[in-house]
């Protein structure tokens, strides 16, 4: 199934922002956000902890969703313009170079022509009058998020996802969105999500809706977009993050697509812990190493990521690392890889391998870079703004709220509209990034004292989390 044309919706209606009231401990001379459900239990640090404040990690919490929105929405620009070789109907040939950027956007492949003339390929910033929507880089894991902090949870169960997933994702009978036309639109699911949501809808429960008995699509990128934020509520514990991102992973993935997702869940759960003495690049490579060590040996998405990483150290250009991975994966049928041949409707340009190779290539040549890593993402092809926005997502983190703001030289908008694509929020869909990084804490505040028996410690506002 084909996407919807690319759609850009700005709302600039001032809304009245929704603010979640964190309770703070009386005793402390600033105020500290603290879970008002989970009663805070005493903890005897060891030595050996990790220590993370929990203030400067609300603000990389900030900096992961402004990442993520910036880059998810650049990358819509070209979001399927190009997916190598003749394309489908002509639609889609060849690829950009970096010589595209600035330059004007090419139709997609669903497209006869740019639904806005004149786009041109280039940054999108919101600034603080604006309003930045949902799409499906953010949506499903924004409503992961509200499910596991409304249940007060560590882990959602298959029965959880399954509720979360009816009410807040809409069918045709129940959208409450209306267009110009009089009809209501898509529901912004695709491939293996479209698929999952009509299991569900027929009363199966994850994981059973990501099995390739039951569903057809479960190496298609859908899970690589919707679970890197489980990473990132396990601070420093890869085997924590991989434990709660497991059945929202299996909703929709097997395979080469759940353990490319799982290296995403890892990187994200260990960027809390980087030497922050080191170079952003260094930081960032350091974090893909050790998640390469959870790829099983033999796996294509393996082969993809030691092709990519030795074709940038040979010092081979983006573009021609990027042909080769198109030429040896989808043409050549390398490791076995064939979603190019069984794919009819876009030779697999929505296939979890091609796209997890082409995100590398913007993570390697963009050197921990945002822009560097945004721009090249946003020109390397196939489904551009997903792999791009978890990129973005990741090093907003490591940077925070104000070192994105600081890298595009200006401020930016902090508030977020999930209605556009999903329903059933408090306050008619508008939070902001403020709340979304607290109720982040809140629930890591949960994790870390119930699936790491580590400590809280809101005195001195920061986690002792300890080592594996």
């Amino acid at each position: 199934m084909l996407k919807s044309p690319k759609t850009t919706v700005w709302i600039s209606l001032t809304f009245s922002i929704f603010i979640l009231i964190a309770c703070s401990n009386p005793q402390e001379k600033e105020n500290v956000i603290s879970n008002p459900n989970l009663s805070y239990e005493k903890y005897t640090p060891s030595p050996t902890d990790q220590i993370i404040s929990r203030s400067k990690y609300t603000g990389q919490l900030y900096g992961f969703w402004l990442g993520q929105c910036i880059a998810n929405w650049t990358g819509l620009i070209t979001e399927m313009d190009k997916i190598g070789g003749e394309g489908k109907d002509g639609r889609g040939a060849g690829f950009y170079t970096r010589e595209n950027w600035g330059g004007l956007d090419q139709p997609a492949i669903w497209e006869d022509t740019v639904p806005e003339y004149g786009r041109k390929i280039d940054f999108v910033l919101l600034g603080e009058d604006s309003i930045w929507g949902a799409d499906d880089d953010t949506d499903i894991e924004y409503m992961y998020q509200y499910l596991t902090f409304q249940h007060q949870t560590t882990q959602l169960s298959p029965e959880q996802i399954r509720d979360g997933w009816l009410k807040h994702i809409y069918s045709d009978e129940n959208t409450p969105f209306i267009g110009k036309d009089g009809k209501s639109p898509e529901n912004y699911l695709w491939v293996s999500n479209q698929r999952a949501h009509d299991l569900m809808r027929e009363g199966m429960l994850p994981p059973a809706t990501g099995s390739p008995e039951n569903n057809p699509e479960y190496e298609m990128i859908d899970a690589q977009l919707t679970t890197e934020i489980f990473g990132l509520f396990a601070p420093g514990r890869p085997d924590i993050a991989l434990e709660i991102a497991s059945l929202p992973i299996q909703t929709t993935a097997r395979k080469n697509a759940e353990w490319a997702s799982q290296f995403y869940v890892v990187m994200h759960s260990l960027a809390a812990t980087v030497d922050t003495t080191l170079s952003l690049k260094d930081q960032v490579f350091g974090l893909a190493k050790a998640a390469r060590a959870y790829l099983p040996a033999e796996s294509q998405v393996a082969s993809m990521y030691d092709f990519v990483w030795e074709s940038y150290q040979q010092g081979r250009p983006w573009e021609e690392t990027r042909d080769s991975l198109h030429t040896l994966y989808q043409i050549q049928k390398k490791d076995g890889y064939e979603w190019y041949y069984k794919d009819p409707v876009c030779n697999g340009c929505f296939a979890s391998g091609i796209n997890f190779g082409a995100g590398l290539v913007s993570l390697f040549y963009g050197e921990g870079d945002l822009k560097e890593t945004i721009k090249i993402g946003t020109l390397a092809g196939w489904d551009s703004d997903n792999p791009t926005a978890t990129w973005g997502g990741l090093i907003g983190f490591l940077i925070g709220k104000e070192g994105v703001e600081k890298a595009f030289g200006q401020k930016l908008s902090n508030r977020f509209y999930i209605h556009r694509t999903r329903g059933g929020f408090p306050n008619d869909g508008v939070d902001t990034f403020e709340n979304m990084a607290e109720t982040g804490i809140m629930i890591i505040d949960q994790v870390v004292q119930e699936r790491m028996n580590g400590g809280v410690d809101l005195e001195n506002n920061r986690y002792l989390i300890p080592k594996i």
